[in-house]
């Protein structure tokens, strides 16, 4: 066995977990210790977990008086906030499927994910709702639920999310959930095809995922003896911050500190009010606050464990970081497909520069030869990873084939090529599929090309990740015009801003004869 799994020669984490035969609401409703201790802070307000659980059974309920039943998708389409956090786990309570739609993203994309979904109920907050508008009528939504964020007036015919709290009784009828087979998650990722594809992940891989990052920080919370705080900068609708930051912090039993849009300025604020312990992030923005000036004013010395991910980790930024804070940067990796972590360096123990640490309790990895995915390689040489465990997926959202190519035998094939050394740490060293990753958030090229080619000056066009002092990489486009037609770089990135969601956007235009 170690041998060929030498990471569990020293394993520091607690191994053969056990994973509750529950729904994710249940679960979550299982760990709650202190119903008066806060769960959720949002511009100041403080929700006790008591009153979070009262208002996911009522929107449970409305969902339920709404013919919302079991395997039914529901989009939710809304910035870190506490009625992402009710609707979510409001869906979990009657067996719906959470549809996870970036609230950035413009009408073209969130057209496509109700589509292809054919989810009928979208909430969202009025903030976004002059996208909904935008929608065509190809879209058969029955109803847009709307939450009340900034005041802005609405004339539409929309149910309002106040009312829901006001109107609904907590008791939503009883649903049988088998958690191994009912999905509760539909996360979008993106694709080389161009379009993205929905990964159905099921109420046991979020809570197998949960139990696994709990299990990696059993050691650090044995050093506590209170509630500890944890700051919710990563975005709920990405899967990273949906399980790391949202389901395992509630199921500890943590205060989260909710910052609905990234700000530098207003994080900083949280951590010297707030002081929270745990600050999941991506890389992007810890090099922010690592390069601000005035950042040792806002008391982040009071952060313990920084869980990193969805980009690779500068040493420098680490190092400085971690210098300046007293805090431990644990690096990890994962992908939607799951749920999404699967490694992890350890709090307490070796932690090499530049690797995504050791497997998660309970997963399996080999690294495999490239041209057939079949031989296993040994020690030191690079290869595909492919991944086994609890928390992979079933399988893509009507995409048979896709599936087909990505799960074999039992095996997640990630398309990311990397090594594993003698003591079982796991190295990232390339790509395998055409991607690009900007702040944290995956770019597929081709679904940037296809917008491009809708251009109508534009004959060629093709789609790289440049580096970016910040996110890491961001987006360039070359272009070769149509004959006779003058275009401009400006003009090219306006024209993409309109369809695609910022990230995805170039930033650079570069002009080409062939």
């Amino acid at each position: 066995m170690s041998s060929k799994r030498p990471w569990l020669r020293n394993y520091p984490f607690p191994s053969g977990l056990e994973y509750p035969d529950v729904s994710l609401y249940k679960y979550l409703e299982n760990s709650v210790k202190s119903p008066e201790s806060p769960a959720l802070i949002f511009h100041g307000q403080k929700t006790t977990y008591r009153t979070m659980m009262q208002n996911i059974n009522k929107v449970a309920a409305f969902m339920s008086d709404r013919g919302i039943k079991k395997g039914d998708r529901v989009a939710l389409m809304m910035p870190n906030c506490p009625q992402f956090v009710f609707t979510y786990y409001a869906a979990m309570r009657i067996g719906a499927v959470v549809l996870q739609v970036n609230p950035k993203y413009t009408a073209r994309e969130l057209e496509f994910l109700l589509s292809d979904s054919e989810a009928r109920h979208l909430f969202t907050v009025d903030a976004v709702y002059s996208t909904v508008r935008q929608l065509s009528g190809n879209v058969n939504l029955k109803e847009v639920i709307v939450a009340r964020l900034q005041e802005i007036e609405i004339d539409d015919d929309v149910t309002w999310y106040h009312d829901i709290l006001q109107k609904y009784n907590p008791d939503p009828p009883q649903v049988s959930i088998i958690p191994q087979k009912d999905v509760a998650v539909f996360q979008y990722t993106g694709g080389t095809t161009g379009f993205p594809k929905g990964v159905m992940l099921t109420h046991y891989n979020l809570i197998a995922n949960c139990e696994q990052l709990r299990a990696t920080l059993t050691a650090w919370r044995a050093t506590k003896n209170e509630q500890q705080y944890a700051l919710a900068v990563l975005p709920f609708f990405h899967s990273y911050g949906m399980t790391v930051s949202m389901n395992k912090g509630l199921s500890s039993g943590d205060a989260l500190v909710l910052i609905p849009t990234f700000d530098l300025e207003t994080v900083l604020t949280a951590i010297k009010q707030y002081k929270p312990t745990l600050f999941p992030a991506v890389p992007a923005v810890y090099t922010l606050i690592v390069n601000h000036p005035d950042a040792d004013k806002y008391g982040i010395d009071a952060i313990d464990i920084c869980n990193s991910g969805a980009a690779p980790m500068p040493g420098e930024v680490m190092s400085s970081f971690e210098h300046k804070t007293g805090a431990k940067i644990v690096e990890g990796y994962g992908l939607s497909e799951a749920s999404p972590v699967t490694h992890t360096n350890p709090v307490f123990g070796v932690r090499k520069a530049g690797s995504i640490g050791l497997p998660c309790p309970d997963t399996d990895c080999r690294i495999v030869d490239l041209e057939t995915g079949t031989r296993e390689l040994p020690a030191g040489n690079e290869g595909e990873l492919v991944i086994k465990g609890p928390q992979v997926m079933s399988g893509y959202w009507n995409r048979l084939t896709e599936t087909a190519e990505t799960l074999r035998d039992g095996w997640l094939y990630t398309g990311d090529i990397a090594k594993m050394d003698e003591d079982g740490y796991f190295f990232i060293t390339d790509r395998k599929k055409d991607l690009i990753i900007s702040g944290g958030f995956n770019v597929y090229p081709r679904e940037v090309d296809e917008v491009l080619y809708e251009h109508p000056k534009v004959l060629h066009a093709t789609t790289i990740g440049i580096p970016h002092n910040e996110y890491g990489e961001s987006v360039k486009a070359f272009i070769v015009p149509k004959p006779g037609e003058s275009v401009t770089g400006e003009e090219i990135i306006r024209f993409c801003k309109a369809k695609l969601v910022g990230y995805k956007c170039p930033r650079e235009v570069e002009f080409k004869e062939s």
